[in-house]
This record gives C-alpha cells, sequence and structure tokens, in this order.
C-alpha cells in the first residue's frame, strides 16, 4: 500500500466547502470583538482590513505570546499553521480572547509545491483566496520598493561611468564609485523561477547600461522584508531602509540606500506595509497577517507590530514561526526578542506520527512520491527512533527558558498505541504537556485540550535566556550556536573569515546571528536526518543586513530563487464557471 504525499481528494473537497460555504462576518464585526473601531480600520473589501498602526498604546499590551514551532520539517507537513490556527480557535472556546499572528504567503510556494499557507479544514484563515495570492498588497509593494533601489543603482553606475567626474558638476551629488564587482542588491520577483538564478544585466552596453552577472531573488528573501516585520513604527522603518547597503565602492566603503538618496521614495511606495492586515478564521477568530521573510536568510517570524497589537487586543496571541525551532525560533529569541522584547510565555512543538516516522532517517522521502507503507502502520520501533528528533527540540525549546507543549496533529489513521506512547515519550523528554491536537477535523473544539494545556504552560513563572550575548564576537556566537546543534567542529572558508572581520570592522560585530541553513537537518545537511551527531558545520560566506539588524551566516548553499517542478501547484488552480477560485490549498 502506498499513499501520496499531497492532501487526499476528501481533504481538498472539505477544503473548498468550508471556504466558499463558511458564513464570514463583515471585517467591522470582527474588529468589534478585539474593541478596535471604524477610524482605526482601513478596509480592502468586505472581509479585509488594515488596522491603523496608531491604534497601538503604549504600555497597554496585557495579553501572552505563545509561540507555535515543529520538530525539523519533512515532505509530509507537521500541520503548524493548522495547529496556531486552531489553537486560536480552542482559546476562544474556553472563553478567552484569541488572536493569531502569521506571515503572509509567497506567490513562490503557493504556485509551487507548497500550496498555500491559510491552514485548513476547519482551522483556516479566510477568504483563503485573498490570503493566499495578492492579500493587501504588501509584497508587491515591497516589491517595487526593491526594484526601485536596483534600478537606481544601476542608473548611477551607468551616469558615473559615462560621465565621470562631470557628474558631480551636471548633479551637484558626490561621484559613489560603485565597485561593479561588488553590488549587493540584486532583483526580486514573487515567483519561483529558477531561469532568473543567474543573469547578465545591461545586454549590449551603451546607453542599455553597463553590462555585468547578476542574479534574481523571491521577495521574500529581500531585507525589505525583513525590516517590515521587525520596525516599531514608520519612522523607524525609513531609518532602517536608508542603513541598507546596496553596495561597496572602489574604495571598500559601504554604499547604503541614504547614500544612493532611494531610501525616501523606497519608503514611500512602502508607506502602507506598515499596518498589519486583520482577517478571520473559519470560526470567526481574529488574525493578524503582517509580513512574511523567509526563515533561513531572514528571521521567519511575523512582524512585532502585529505582536504588540495582538497583546493589547486579546489575551492570548499565537504566533507561528517557521521551520523547525533550529530555524524560525531560534531567530525569534536571538532577532526579534532581542530587538523588541517581546517574549513568549511558552513554546508549542508540533508533531505528527508520520513525520516523526520521517525523521528517522530510514526513508528518502521527497514530495509528490509515494510514501512507504511502513510509516502509515503501526511501528513503535520506527516511531521510537524517530522521536529522538522530537527529544532534541524539546531539549533546544526548554534551553531558551520556557515550558513547552508537544501537540500532536493527528490524522485519521493514526493508531491509539503509537499516540500513547509518543505522549508518553514527549513527558519523559521534559514537555510540559502533550496534547493531541484535531483542529483540520474539528476546529476550535479539537484544540481545547491543548489549549488549556496551553493557557497552563503560560501561567508558569518564566524569562527568556538566550545563547550568547551581544558582546560576544561573531566567530564565538556562531560556535555556542554550532554547538547546540550539535556540531564537533565549525569550519570557516577563507572568504568566510574576511567578511566576518570586514563586518566587524564596520561596527556590526555586536549584531545578532542568522543562521542560513538548510531546515531539512538540524545540521546543515540535509541528508543528515534525525539527531546528527559528530559533524562539521561549515560557515562558507557572512553578510551584514545593516537595515534589519542582524548577520547572515551562510552554512553552505543557501537557495534564495526557488524552482518550480514538474507538476507545480498551479496545475489544479483555475476558476469555475462563477468566478470562484479553485484548486486552491
Amino acid at each position: 500500500m502506498t499513499a501520496l504525499i499531497s492532501p487526499t481528494a476528501d481533504e481538498l473537497a472539505r477544503q473548498t466547502t468550508v471556504n466558499h460555504d463558511a458564513s464570514l462576518q463583515p471585517i467591522q464585526h470582527i474588529a468589534q470583538q478585539l474593541g478596535l473601531t471604524a477610524d482605526e480600520l482601513i478596509p480592502y473589501g468586505h472581509h479585509m482590513a488594515k488596522v491603523d498602526i496608531r491604534a497601538l498604546r503604549p504600555g497597554h499590551a496585557t495579553g501572552k505570546l505563545i509561540l507555535v514551532s515543529s520538530i525539523t520539517p519533512t515532505p509530509l507537513g507537521e500541520g503548524k499553521t493548522v495547529t496556531t490556527i486552531g489553537l486560536s480557535q480552542g482559546i476562544n472556546q474556553l472563553g478567552y480572547r484569541g488572536v493569531a499572528c502569521i506571515r503572509q504567503p509567497s506567490l513562490g510556494p503557493v504556485f509551487g509545491v507548497k500550496g498555500g499557507a491559510a491552514g485548513g479544514g476547519a482551522a483556516q484563515v479566510l477568504p483563503m483566496e485573498k490570503l493566499n495570492l495578492h492579500l493587501t498588497g504588501d509584497i508587491h509593494a515591497i516589491s517595487a520598493a526593491h526594484n526601485l533601489a536596483a534600478a537606481a543603482l544601476d542608473a548611477r553606475l551607468y551616469h558615473e561611468q559615462r560621465l565621470g567626474p562631470a557628474f558631480s558638476q551636471h548633479t551637484g551629488l558626490p561621484l559613489l564609485d560603485i565597485d561593479i564587482q561588488k553590488i549587493l542588491w540584486p532583483r526580486v520577483v514573487d515567483l519561483n523561477d529558477r531561469a532568473l538564478r543567474h543573469i547578465h544585466v545591461g545586454v549590449g552596453g551603451g546607453t542599455q547600461g553597463v553590462p555585468r552577472d547578476d542574479h534574481v531573488e523571491i521577495t521574500a528573501a529581500s531585507e525589505l522584508m525583513a525590516i517590515l516585520a521587525l520596525s516599531e513604527n514608520l519612522p523607524d522603518m525609513r531609518q532602517r531602509i536608508g542603513r541598507i547597503i546596496l553596495a561597496l565602492s572602489l574604495r571598500g566603503e559601504s554604499i547604503t540606500a541614504e547614500d544612493l538618496g532611494v531610501a525616501g521614495a523606497m519608503t514611500a511606495l512602502m508607506k502602507d506595509t506598515i499596518h498589519p492586515t486583520l482577517m478571520q478564521t473559519s470560526e470567526h477568530t481574529p488574525v493578524l497577517i503582517h509580513a512574511g521573510p523567509f526563515a533561513n536568510i531572514a528571521h521567519g517570524n511575523s512582524s512585532v507590530l502585529a505582536d504588540r497589537l495582538g497583546l493589547q487586543l486579546a489575551d492570548y496571541v499565537v504566533t507561528e514561526a517557521g521551520f523547525g525551532s533550529d530555524m524560525g525560533m531560534e531567530k525569534f529569541f536571538n532577532i526579534k526578542y532581542r530587538q523588541s522584547g517581546i517574549a513568549p510565555a511558552c513554546i508549542v512543538l508540533v508533531a505528527t506520527l508520520r513525520s516523526l516516522k520521517a525523521n528517522s532517517g530510514v526513508f528518502d522521502i521527497k514530495p509528490g512520491q509515494p510514501l512507504p507503507a511502513e510509516i502509515l502502520r503501526t511501528n513503535i520501533p520506527l516511531l521510537s527512533q524517530g522521536c529522538a528528533n522530537l527529544k532534541w527540540h524539546i531539549h533546544h525549546a526548554k534551553s531558551y527558558g520556557l515550558p513547552v507543549v508537544v501537540a500532536v496533529n493527528r490524522f485519521p489513521e493514526d493508531s491509539a498505541e503509537e499516540l500513547a506512547f509518543l505522549t508518553d515519550y514527549a513527558l519523559s523528554a521534559g514537555a510540559f504537556a502533550c496534547e493531541l491536537s484535531e483542529a483540520f477535523a474539528h476546529g476550535g473544539s479539537g484544540t481545547t485540550a491543548l489549549a488549556q494545556q496551553v493557557i497552563n504552560a503560560c501561567a508558569e513563572a518564566s524569562e527568556p535566556k538566550l545563547p550568547y550575548p551581544d558582546s560576544a564576537s561573531l566567530e564565538q556566537k556562531i560556535q555556542l550556536l554550532a554547538n547546540n546543534y550539535g556540531a564537533r567542529e565549525v569550519s570557516f572558508t577563507p572568504q568566510a573569515r574576511q567578511q566576518l572581520a570586514a563586518i566587524t570592522a564596520a561596527g556590526f560585530g555586536h549584531l545578532p546571528l542568522c543562521m542560513a541553513k538548510t531546515p531539512l537537518s538540524i545540521s546543515a545537511d540535509p541528508s543528515l536526518k534525525n539527531v546528527p551527531q559528530d559533524f562539521v558545520l561549515p560557515v562558507t560566506a557572512a553578510a551584514v543586513s545593516a537595515g534589519a539588524g542582524f548577520v547572515r551566516i551562510y552554512a553552505g548553499d543557501i537557495m534564495t530563487m526557488p524552482g518550480l517542478g514538474t507538476l507545480p501547484a498551479y496545475y489544479h488552480i483555475d476558476i469555475d464557471d462563477e468566478g470562484r477560485i479553485c484548486g486552491l490549498s
């Protein structure tokens, strides 16, 4: 017996039914649940609105933050978003005011392999099509602002080379002397397109521009996305954009967006992105969607502003961190918490029986390929082997000083014997609690037991612990994180050592790390499954995101422009005779 690693026909049909038939409330009613007034909303149709950040009241945040992470991701999916949405619904069913905060999906995964990121079944954000496609236009605004800076950079390069010293006489602007080999700001597009990974611009020279090699990244990888997610207000965002390093001069000096004179126009294009978007779940629970940074080359969390707004308006805010605890969760603490001071009260780790068996390392599982029968059968030894990965993530999450609740995202075919084994294992590994989540099938009523355990965990006295101080050197910070992963040692390429030295000399050595590595392993090697031991963490390059406020450490070749597979998700997406979008999941 085999199964494909994709939703069943029944699941897809149920998602479509929920999405099209759910009785949505006007967004003004959802806002009223939270105490927001009409003046604090910027409506986008009947069921979406931006919340003006002027609604934020300093010092009024009294809610508690719940951070949802997971075991090491597999192609089977762990159901983090479904759990995040379902948990917020369960909290509301218990009589508390709950809000979910999630990232905006990128069109690349939506039309590629992953599909949408609205949750599913009885625990999803609605209208699902609006969330997964254009929403309120924030990603498009970021793309435009990013590409404006790229165009401005190439235009300045062209005119300075064309006019030489006369450029300053004509314009009154100083010569930037851009080093054509040190242009750091590629263009972006919010789609998967492998043909753009390596490009040549300015082809033909002359009035076509200065010929040079370049590449294109996906918009979610833009530093502007990370800046939006970390900004406290519009002036803060403007200052951060001004600090972005776009290129180096022939003298090796940084050329910023402020130096290029484009920072103000970039901010103008992004002005409305500063306001989080309000939507609702299938049970009318409020959801704030804001920003969508990658969890490998950025910090992989929704925005500081959405968290602050939710904590002001609700008793509990459930927010999701990208990938496993060694990725988005780690970066929440080391980047987002350090900058904002927003601390979670509890960590939720999502796991499934199937994904734990997949993490055993026995199988080489790839998206779209038949699922091994052993994963679907009751197999305690195989599950026990994969549970080592859960144990590592529990210990890793607890090392940050907070209680950890394991949420087991239950599938209909899961055996009672294996679920009982997993519960006992999680508790023995140090989890505060382990509860089933049946959010997909039952919505909030399928997560009330989980919600109660999470609320109990939030009542525990705790304070976040960080793995390194700001004063540690960049290499010391890298070594500390590598030790957390279980690495035997760290290897640095000569290029990485030079870049780390240059970043420190430029005054950025105090910044936290954003470890850019594979999400498919605790190590930097995606082939090393479960809990790798005795491995070497390779540091191949380093770069500073001066506006976002972190240093990117590349552990291997990190792809910033995904490609489309042989049967991408767009094959299933269409509109019906009534103009409704179908096949989007």
